[in-house]
């Protein structure tokens, strides 16, 4: 696999965009052989230019640049060539040359004959094009410069390139290519064209239109594994033919086919809206954390195919797999979480979080050395009432004061205590989750006390019966 950077185009070309290039591929795993910069080969797009010329299939233009108001000369008012430039005799192109007169290099097009231009497109089958609808392109502009197509073509010629795969939008540009390899003397590689990825509007995928939810590190940033992007990056416009979904990095090597490409465009179902204008969503922010949009993003604002792929697989991971990833995110998250506390987390919530930074949110009671505040009236059990609250959470201090901090003897403390005070094991466990947790939803209690600790649990029980005083 070969990384080459089209960095010719310098207004386009700058260091932020090839920076989120490499990160995010580095961040997928995609790894490559050879990695090569087009602007560092600008003497071989040359080379290949004049080649052509010598053959024969290209001349210059000195007609300044053809504007939209200038002379059509195809069947459907179109541009396709600029008289007088096409039949310009070799000696008066070369006179004018050596004055110095500024001029294009464009590919002599064939025009007589009724020849076509044709190649098999692995996922778009036979094109077929007749040459005298194709414009004179220029291969080469007026300041030397090479354009796209020729630079793009002279580098798969010499790096041997045996497949292009690439978007859609560029089938109509292969033609062009095929005469560039065929007058340059190379046969042309094999071409795979594949459907683009739009937003819900319908619209091509843009960062100046869409936002960074568009950019592959805003996803790394928000917390996806890369497997699982990879997983959902495949199924738009792919799928295998047993419709399966969830499916590893070696099930899709094994099940990947050009044959199985969908021809229509694919929809990446994200809300603008949400980009656009924020979300009532809480969001947590990682400080320092890269990208624009990253871990600040509201859920709701990815792909929901993207989110449950990435719970699926998170689910799918080891204890200590996950459990060494949330440690990286924790951390960053501004808290000094020992692995091996995290290790004792990690199967409490695996089940609770769709995307890793959601550990922050999950897992934040702990995390903390002090709750957040929270309402007083939460500590409530059901079909109770704060008196209730206090009994409980008195009971509570006192049984766990004595207990052994391992599941089953907290059990059994717990649901005796309840009998004692003749409420139902829910009216006692309820109070005891909030004061220790901050809230109701929580992972199972006896757990989350396992790895509070006695100490911690107690000095929150504490703080709770002020609460309810």
């Amino acid at each position: 696999m070969i990384l080459r950077l089209d960095d010719t185009d310098v207004e386009r070309n700058t260091q932020a965009s090839v920076d989120s290039i490499f990160e995010g591929l580095k961040w997928l795993n995609l790894g490559w052989d050879e990695e090569y910069k087009q602007s560092e080969r600008i003497e071989l797009h040359r080379k290949t230019a004049w080649k052509i010329f010598e053959g024969g299939l290209a001349y210059r233009d000195f007609t300044p640049a053809h504007s939209g108001d200038a002379e059509k000369s195809g069947a459907q008012g179109t541009w396709l060539f600029n008289p007088g430039a096409r039949e310009l005799s070799g000696a008066e192109s070369d006179r004018r040359a050596a004055a110095g007169e500024p001029f294009a290099l464009r590919f002599r097009v064939p025009r007589e004959g009724g020849q076509s231009v044709r190649f098999t497109d692995a996922v778009y089958g036979e094109q077929v094009k007749l040459a005298a609808d194709i414009e004179d392109f220029a291969l080469l502009r007026s300041d030397g410069m090479p354009t796209y197509h020729l630079a793009s073509c002279a580098d798969d010629a010499d790096l041997r390139i045996s497949h292009i795969i690439r978007g859609q939008d560029h089938l109509s540009n292969t033609f062009k290519h095929v005469l560039i390899f065929e007058a340059a003397g190379f046969r042309p590689p094999q071409f795979a064209h594949l459907p683009l990825l739009v937003a819900p509007d319908g619209t091509k995928l843009s960062k100046r239109r869409h936002g960074p939810v568009v950019s592959v590190t805003t996803y790394r940033d928000a917390g996806f594994l890369s497997e699982a992007f990879i997983n959902f990056l495949c199924l738009l416009g792919w799928s295998p033919k047993n419709d399966r979904e969830n499916m590893s990095l070696q099930e899709l090597m094994e099940t990947f086919s050009l044959g199985g490409i969908n021809r229509s465009n694919a929809v990446v179902n994200f809300k603008e809206s949400a980009v656009a204008a924020g979300s009532a969503t809480s969001t947590v922010v990682i400080p320092g954390a890269a990208g624009e949009l990253g871990v600040g993003a509201p859920e709701d604002t990815f792909d929901p195919k993207a989110l449950w792929l990435n719970a699926e697989h998170i689910r799918a991971l080891s204890i200590e797999d996950l459990s060494g990833r949330l440690v990286t995110v924790v951390r960053a998250g501004g808290f000094n979480v020992a692995p091996e506390k995290m290790l004792r987390i990690t199967p409490l919530i695996r089940e609770r979080i769709k995307l890793l930074r959601d550990v922050l949110t999950a897992a934040d009671f702990f995390l903390v050395d002090q709750l957040p505040p929270y309402d007083p009236a939460e500590l409530i059990p059901q079909r109770g009432d704060a008196a209730m609250a206090r009994k409980v959470l008195k009971k509570a201090r006192e049984v766990l004061a004595n207990v052994e901090f391992k599941h089953d003897p907290l059990d059994q403390a717990l649901r005796a205590a309840a009998q004692d005070l003749g409420v139902k094991a829910g009216q006692m466990f309820q109070p005891i989750r909030v004061a220790v947790c901050g809230r109701k939803n929580a992972p199972p209690l006896f757990e989350t006390l396992e790895v509070l600790g006695k100490e911690t649990t107690l000095a929150r029980i504490d703080q709770a019966l002020h609460k309810i005083a």
